[in-house]
């Protein structure tokens, strides 16, 4: 999907540097590990790591895809998408697209995640309730083709997406802000505003 040399990369140490060695004792099973204790409960418990949205954009997406031309799946995936709205009132969801839009190859429905906590109950859920259909989640960044390839997981089935849409999406952006950018500086020569 992604080509992990596109991006750079913290490391996964950060904040962690120049501690005392880990110990290599096991546990009980023989093992697994024993852990030296927290100084303080991570805070991805409460709240979604940066550069994910912890705002009313949501954390996470997940898209649900189903193949428009199989009623079984067509059923299915709406029954899903009505036992999601029952079970989980929390999450927002919208409409069952019958048919592919935007970046999404297949008809689906999307679900927005907005707490670690919703993240924990829903995922492990849709793991053994999506049934035939495969799922894209994705994490919210602002960076909507890196969220979608190099950042996202997949459940079941893996889809091509249409990536050019992001490309022009982020060039029509540009754009934008070039003209937005010209008219204040054409403002601000003129001694109006802008």
């Amino acid at each position: 999907m992604a080509d992990p040399s596109l991006y750079t990369y913290s490391s996964p140490l950060l904040g962690y540097e120049n501690l005392p060695a880990l110990p290599d004792e096991k546990n009980a099973d023989g093992k697994s590990y024993v852990n030296p204790p927290a100084v303080k409960r991570s805070e991805a418990y409460d709240s979604f790591v940066a550069p994910i949205s912890n705002g009313e954009r949501g954390g996470f997406d997940v898209h649900i895809y189903f193949l428009q031309t199989d009623s079984e799946q067509m059923t299915f995936a709406t029954q899903l998408w009505e036992r999601i709205r029952r079970e989980f009132p929390e999450l927002r969801i919208y409409r069952v697209w019958d048919k592919p839009i935007g970046p999404h190859p297949l008809a689906m429905f999307e679900v927005n995640i907005f707490t670690p906590e919703q993240f924990g109950a829903f995922i492990p859920w849709l793991v053994i309730h999506r049934g035939p259909l495969s799922a894209l989640v994705h994490p919210n960044t602002g960076e909507d083709e890196r969220d979608h390839t190099q950042r996202a997981t997949w459940m079941g089935q893996p889809l091509p997406l249409h990536l050019k849409l992001f490309k022009d999406m982020e060039k029509l952006q540009r754009e934008r802000n070039a003209a937005v950018g010209e008219t204040a500086q054409k403002g601000s020569a003129s001694g109006g505003s802008a």
